[in-house]
Formats: structure tokens, C-alpha cells, sequence
């Protein structure tokens, strides 16, 4: 679908208060807090800026956020039973509309200190991976060259590369058309035009890229139980760069990605 500027102005205030949040959860990615506090801030964030979730209620989901620790891929569901030790490598996943219209990003923090390099670099990789899928986002190229970049970058440093989850379209829903693979080979799928919006998401792992569904219908684990990163952005595609709506200021841009405050 493409959105008309009116579409993309909201999307992007979408994007500029989750950004300003996110900033913010640094602070409260601290030992002994547990994922269900944190998701209880966010929805105070998200209720102070004007913000409505769009995970609360979505397949009878009961929380604004997902917050995902360790093994954990995707979908962690937030609980007074998880709660956050030194070194934890946790990743929060939040969409949100901002008068009807979408943003949905993804991060990851490590808890206090680690001197465990290999988690840093896991991070660090998923970032990279995600700035030089955003870099293939441009008008006349193919999705599949978003998918193929992210995947490149990911196994050249020997991590895996989650298959089974991807990004997305976005707009007014959460999910659209098309979906966005993190692998597969370029010059393939839809051709990229100017006001189509994306949500670009890596989910990589320091093993296997398989992954288990748990019990509870919503938490992803990897199967051979190795640590996962997940980032995402929400970008629109425009006659030239990119553009990023989910990054505050310069010194979060891509390489080459333009964020929506510039």
C-alpha cells in the first residue's frame, strides 16, 4: 500500500515518541526489575504521549509489549516471574498508532555490565544487519535485496538468521502486505516504490536459527536454547535515501537512511 504525506506525517510523530521512549527504557533496564514492570511503564509512556498499543488485544494478547530475554527470539510475554539479571541481553518490541497510523520498533540491551564480548557483538551485528537492510530500501530496487543484505550481513560474522518470523508492510494495521524475509536471494518479489512503508526486523541468533513456539501460544525460544537479538525499524521509501521514522537524530541514522526528523 502506499501512503499519501498525510499518512507518513502521522506515522512518522508515530515513530519520533517511540523513539523518545525508548531512549528513555535505557534506565530502566536494571537488575531486579521484572519484563511486567517494564511493560507497565511503557503503557504509562505510551497513555502520556497519546500513543495506543497495538499488541493489547491483538490474538487475545494482554500487554503492550513483548520483551524477550535471552533464549527468548520473539514474543516474550511480560511477567512478575522474569526478572532481569546482570548480563541479561534483553530485546523490547513496541507498535504503537498515533492517530490511527502505525510505528513499530525493536531493540536490544544488555543489564549492567557484561564483559562477555560475543553478546555485545550479537547486538552490535543485529544493528549492522538492519542498517544495511534499510540501505537497500530504495525505490526500483526488490524486497527480496532488503532480505538478502540483512542476510549477508548476519552469517558473515557466523550467526544464524531466524527464518520462521520476518518483517512487514505497515500502516493503519500493524501487519500488511508485503512480508519482509531477513534472507533469500536478491532481485526477487515486489518492485520498491516511493510511499510504501516497511517495518525491517532482524531476529538473529548466536546458534541455530531453529526455533520453538512454548506452551503459552506466544513465546518464541531458539532449540538449542542460544541467545537472540532483535531490532527493528519502521522506514518509508522515497524518491531518493530512505527514511527512517523510528531513529530520534544523526548520530542514530543508518549510513545511508535519513531519520523523519531531518
Amino acid at each position: 500500500m502506499i501512503k499519501n504525506k498525510a499518512a507518513i506525517r502521522k506515522m512518522a510523530q508515530a515513530g519520533k515518541l517511540l523513539s523518545q521512549m525508548f531512549e528513555d527504557m535505557r534506565a530502566h533496564m536494571r537488575e531486579g526489575k521484572s519484563t511486567l514492570e517494564i511493560d507497565a511503564w511503557i503503557a504509562t509512556q505510551l497513555k502520556k504521549n497519546n500513543l495506543r498499543s497495538k499488541s493489547k488485544g491483538y490474538m487475545g494478547y494482554q500487554h503492550v509489549s513483548c520483551i524477550s530475554v535471552n533464549d527468548v527470539v520473539v514474543h516474550g510475554v511480560p511477567s512478575s516471574n522474569v526478572v532481569l539479571k546482570k548480563g541479561d541481553l534483553v530485546t523490547v518490541d513496541v507498535c504503537a498508532s498515533w492517530n490511527g497510523y502505525c510505528a513499530d520498533m525493536a531493540r536490544s540491551f544488555i543489564v549492567g555490565i557484561d564483559h562477555n564480548e560475543r553478546n555485545k557483538k550479537l547486538i552490535e551485528v543485529a544493528q549492522i544487519a538492519l542498517d544495511k537492510g534499510i540501505a537497500q530500501a530504495r525505490a526500483g530496487n526488490r524486497l527480496t535485496d532488503i532480505s538478502a543484505a540483512v542476510q549477508h550481513e548476519v552469517e558473515r560474522y557466523g550467526f544464524g538468521v531466524v527464518r520462521d518470523f520476518a518483517g512487514h508492510g505497515i500502516g493503519k494495521q500493524m501487519h500488511e502486505d508485503p512480508e519482509v524475509l531477513n534472507y533469500g536471494k536478491p532481485g526477487r518479489g515486489p518492485v520498491l516504490r516511493p510511499g510504501m512503508a516497511l517495518a525491517i526486523e532482524p531476529m538473529i541468533t548466536m546458534g541455530s536459527y531453529d526455533v520453538a513456539i512454548m506452551e503459552d501460544g506466544w513465546t518464541v525460544k531458539t532449540r538449542d536454547r542460544s541467545w537472540a537479538a532483535h531490532v527493528e525499524d519502521t522506514i518509508v521509501i522515497t524518491e531518493g535515501e530512505p527514511v527512517i521514522l523510528t531513529r530520534l537524530n544523526q548520530k542514530d541514522k543508518s549510513p545511508h537512511g535519513k531519520t523523519a526528523t531531518e
